[in-house]
């Protein structure tokens, strides 16, 4: 039998079963390059990056594009991957690609991330950098601009003969032309153009844009492709269908922007809201922080001839009989009290299940899930506001999740979803609600925090609610408060001009321009040995590492001179000492004490602590006995005379 101690613990199997389904409706991802092949395109110009060597903004596209399909490789090998040229005279004459629109041609059919493909286009690469006229070569451009709704309509061919249907499908539209119809100013072009977009997010597709943009040639969104590109917050009825496009500056910061956007974002589920008594919306909701881990391992076998994938199942075994058991026949109950063998179960025509006094207490798999979620089934439940100022700091015990509407499950969710944010921010409310998010979770309380959104931050800050969850009363620490001796005002004032210096841009911190650097380092060299590179540790860049030359190149003399300050306020060294505290000793030594002393064979006089701390000083291990640190200070003397 189980032991009682896990008794709220199922086994992965039957977790794996009680999981809402939304949550994995879309595991797979799969992203479109649609690449302008117009000439401004094609156009050669200096290569930053390598010297004598000319590039175009398609072929840093199609850089991007490989290592975007490279991080995959690892990251996720199960996700699909396609690129489309479009404004080129080339065509596929047969197989995919086919049929899509003339003026657009598939170069990478979609379909499963997979090694060969990549080595194919790195190798179109290299061959572009040695031969920069090559890209103009096998795709020419064509006279005149195609129109965008052709170019939407390919995408959506593209997208729906060769990717998953179960999939979250995304467009990367990467162009530096601002103005796709300056030779035709055709009304009925952009009404196309808008009524094929439409189409692409009616069949599940999200467009990303990539607008390309040099001192030379500034892009200009509002030319053609702000009254093409849907708002976010254009209205209720189009709430949030396009995220804020792109102006890419500087074509080093492609590869970057687009890593940025590599993750799509899944919903950990989707259930019902009910306001009231018959009034019930559809939301989703979105983690805002996740702990990113190593893929997990999998066990092969080797058959000889092949390599096979070993799938894994569990099972139950009777160790008394031996023989496998029904998981459904399994209970759950303590390890304490009677023994099997004198247990004996009673059934009652109610339902109810009588114990006698010495028998152990068992719970079948359906009882644990009954006590676990209080037989309630997934959903969220306003049960009233309480203002603003009752959210406290500390009711911050949990990362949040962030709540979102859902149009596809309940009609007019967005409008209602919306209406209800407006209403709570103009009143200065937050709302009290019973969360479940899953049917083998345990229900909880959550305050609902509304968030207005800003135009101008994009994704960063989108309109929604924020799910707190709410402490219990032992859940509340009190924790001890020390005082401290406060900066002056002229160390305040002399710190302000560096660290306003040193702020971060536009004062949010990025995390997604900062990964995880042990996980980076680990997928870079499994990138490598996926494709037969060799992998030099040298070679690879910490983003969390801080950039020493260029703060000290910033504030460098700012710093200087509040150390100075620093060093001279008379309460810098001061310690506070509480009520029946004792001031702490001071056992720090000058080297010409202890020189001193190790001259006059007195070394052995001074304490233990004296000894550590001074050793601790010049980086060396405070470890051993008395006489041990008497010998190592002693050889650091005589090596520093």
């Amino acid at each position: 039998m189980t032991p009682y101690d896990d008794w709220n613990t199922l086994d992965k199997e039957e977790d794996d079963e009680l999981q809402d389904p939304s949550h994995f409706e879309r595991n797979h991802d799969v992203i479109l390059f649609a690449i302008d092949c117009s000439q401004s395109m094609l156009e050669l110009h200096d290569d930053p990056n390598h010297e004598s060597a000319k590039t175009s903004h398609l072929l840093t596209a199609l850089y991007a594009a490989v290592q975007i399909q490279k991080r995959k490789v690892v990251v996720g090998p199960y996700d699909s991957v396609g690129i489309m040229f479009y404004n080129t005279t080339r065509r596929n004459e047969s197989g995919p690609g086919s049929e899509i629109k003339k003026g657009t041609y598939v170069y990478q059919p979609m379909s499963t991330i997979n090694a060969p493909k990549i080595l194919d286009l790195t190798q179109l690469i290299d061959e572009a950098r040695d031969n920069p006229g090559l890209l103009s070569e096998d795709y020419p451009s064509t006279d005149n601009h195609i129109p965008v709704g052709d170019v939407f309509t390919s995408c959506n061919w593209v997208l729906r003969d060769g990717a998953p249907k179960s999939a979250t499908k995304r467009v990367f539209l990467i162009t530096d032309d601002d103005d796709p119809l300056a030779s035709s100013r055709n009304p009925r072009l952009i009404t196309s153009a808008r009524t094929t977009l439409t189409d692409l997010l009616q069949a599940g597709v999200m467009v990303e844009p990539f607008f390309i943009t040099t001192d030379d040639k500034p892009f200009d969104q509002h030319k053609f492709w702000a009254t093409v590109l849907v708002s976010s917050t254009s209205s209720e009825d189009e709430f949030d269908l396009f995220p804020a496009a792109l102006s890419i500056s500087r074509i080093d910061d492609l590869l970057e922007q687009m890593r940025f956007h590599e993750a799509q974002k899944r919903a950990l589920f989707s259930i019902p809201f009910e306001l009231a008594s018959g009034l019930i919306i559809g939301v989703k909701g979105y983690g805002l922080i996740t702990e990113q881990k190593k893929g997990a391992y999998k066990y092969f076998v080797d058959l000889g001839d092949r390599m096979e994938v070993v799938e894994s199942r569990t099972t139950h075994v009777d160790e008394e009989r031996e023989a496998e058991v029904d998981k459904n026949s399994v209970l759950f109950g303590m390890t304490l009290g009677a023994t099997v063998d004198n247990e004996e179960t009673q059934e009652h025509s109610f339902g109810t299940r009588s114990v006698g006094a010495g028998r152990r207490v068992f719970y079948t798999p359906d009882e644990v899930r009954s006590l676990r979620t209080l037989d309630l089934e997934p959903g969220i439940k306003l049960l009233g506001f309480k203002d603003l100022s009752e959210l406290a700091f500390e009711d911050n015990v949990r990362h949040s999740l962030f709540v979102y509407p859902d149009e596809g499950t309940y009609a007019g969710s967005r409008r209602t979803f919306t209406a209800l944010l407006s209403s709570m921010v103009k009143k200065g409310k937050i709302g009290l609600v019973r969360v479940l998010t899953r049917r083998n979770a345990s229900p909880s309380f959550c305050a609902l925090l509304p968030q207005e959104g800003d135009e101008a931050e994009g994704w960063a800050e989108p309109i929604g609610f924020h799910l707190i969850p709410l402490p219990f009363a032992d859940d509340i620490r009190a924790a001890p408060i020390e005082e401290g001796f406060r900066a002056g005002k002229e160390l305040v004032n002399a710190a302000k001009p560096f660290i306003s210096k040193l702020a971060l841009r536009n004062g949010t911190y990025p995390p997604d321009s900062y990964p995880n650097p042990a996980l980076a380092f680990h997928y870079a060299q499994l990138e490598a040995t996926a494709f037969r590179e060799e992998f030099h540790a040298a070679s690879f860049e910490d983003h969390t590492l801080p950039k020493n030359e260029t703060i000290h190149k910033k504030a460098g003399p700012l710093i200087e001179e509040w150390m100075r300050l620093l060093r001279n306020d008379k309460h810098a060294n001061d310690v506070v000492v509480g009520a029946g505290l004792k001031r702490k000793p001071d056992i720090s030594l000058s080297e010409a004490e202890v020189r001193s002393r190790y001259e006059t064979g007195s070394l052995m006089q001074l304490r233990v602590d004296q000894m550590k701390e001074f050793l601790k000083a010049r980086s060396l291990a405070p470890l051993g006995r008395k006489a041990e640190l008497a010998e190592r200070i002693a050889e650091w003397l005589d090596g520093h005379p």
